[in-house]
């Protein structure tokens, strides 16, 4: 008899917002994101809900065969990586912030496969020890990267600018190219990054578009919403395929590990 397929199961936090017509909150993500995971690395999404003070970090991270990372309309709060407080009418998601930074830590301990988009990949740097840039265009030299105000959502989220990809690297393995056009929709960036953390794409103006850690089997930072349209971008397209790949290695061994016991 052929052995059943496992797909991984892959964790996605939500954000915390409020629909119009209601008052109390929800635990929120894009289906752009769901369905990335589940058609562009072939997993189960899971949605992991804001409740910080409910979730037992080790045991949710042994449990997950990826992690996947979203954007959000909120920013990381500076008191992560040590950042001036944030203007009043700043929109923040804590409870975010206080499930995803840990669980990221844990997910790298435990080599569970780790990909961030926009939001996401601000969060691994902070989670590792890095800085964000609290407004990109207002530092001197770097590109306004926000979203375009007008415009269909189609043109808002159309591919913007360059990146060149690290020659050698592993996104040059993965698609053989040196560079790539993408998207931009965020206001806040890399500014140091963790050690650990390799670049893997650049922006024309510097900015880092792209990181991997060292060390690890996959755990990807990316700028761009790589989510958006990746069935026909190369490069998105790859490396939601490189993730669902070391995903799907890990919940392999993990059904072995219980086989075996």
């Amino acid at each position: 008899m052929a052995t059943k397929k496992i797909k991984p199961l892959i964790g996605v936090p939500t954000s915390i917002g409020r629909l119009p017509e209601h008052s109390i909150p929800h635990h929120m993500t894009g289906d752009r994101y769901l369905r990335a995971v589940a058609e562009g690395a072939g997993g189960m999404p899971l949605l992991i809900p804001g409740l910080p003070e409910h979730h037992d970090i080790d045991q949710l991270a042994e449990a997950l065969d990826g992690l996947f990372l979203t954007g959000g309309r909120a920013n990381v709060e500076p008191h992560h990586y040590g950042g001036a407080p944030f203007p009043e009418d700043e929109i923040i998601d804590p409870a975010r912030d206080h499930v995803v930074l840990p669980l990221i830590r844990a997910c790298v301990a435990h080599g569970v496969p780790v990909l961030g988009v926009c939001r996401g990949h601000q969060e691994i740097n902070v989670a590792l020890g890095g800085t964000l840039h609290y407004r990109v265009h207002l530092v001197d030299g770097m590109l306004d990267h926000r979203m375009p105000r007008e415009g269909t959502i189609e043109e808002k989220f159309g591919l913007r600018h360059m990146l060149s990809v690290s020659p050698n690297g592993y996104f040059a393995d993965l698609v053989g190219c040196t560079e790539a056009r993408v998207n931009s929709a965020h206001g806040q960036g890399v500014d140091r990054l963790a050690d650990g953390l390799v670049v893997e794409a650049l922006a024309p103006d510097g900015l880092i578009e792209a990181f991997r850690l060292d060390g690890t089997d996959f755990v990807v930072g990316v700028q761009w919403h790589a989510e958006w349209g990746f069935q026909d971008h190369t490069l998105s397209k790859a490396l939601f395929e490189a993730f669902g790949r070391a995903a799907s290695a890990r919940a392999g061994a993990r059904a072995r590990q219980t086989a075996d016991a």
